[in-house]
């Protein structure tokens, strides 16, 4: 099973940026989708950032401010994460799924950061 580690949250005034990332190791080659979904207090877990078969998909409330990439060579997933809002304020998890519907043994995900943003 893939074991991830996320880094790059912290504390940033709005309108700022961080970068987030998500180091892999172990086995991920039955991995389809690599995300990231959030967290935020009080809310359900929702996806953020998704790259699934070519396919790359953002919620709409980070669209034009949050880009999705990875280093396929290091294992290495990224969010960069400009503009931020404090309705971004959350906890940030890195996923490396079978797929995004059906849960499987297989699914990994990271501990969290947490990403504040004050107004």
């Amino acid at each position: 099973q893939a074991h991830l580690v996320e880094s790059g949250g912290g504390l940033v005034q709005a309108g700022e940026s961080l970068r987030l990332s998500c180091a892999a190791s172990g086995s991920i080659f039955s991995m389809n989708v690599m995300a990231w979904y959030r967290r935020a207090p009080g809310k359900e877990r929702e996806l953020v950032a998704g790259i699934s078969g070519g396919r790359i998909y953002y919620h709409d409330s980070v669209k034009g401010r949050f880009t999705i990439s990875r280093d396929s060579r290091e294992g290495t997933l990224y969010l960069q994460m400009n503009n931020l809002k404090p309705e971004d304020t959350a906890t940030y998890y890195c996923a490396m799924l079978v797929d995004y519907v059906t849960p499987s043994a297989l699914d990994a995900w990271g501990q969290g950061t947490l990403v504040t943003v004050s107004s």
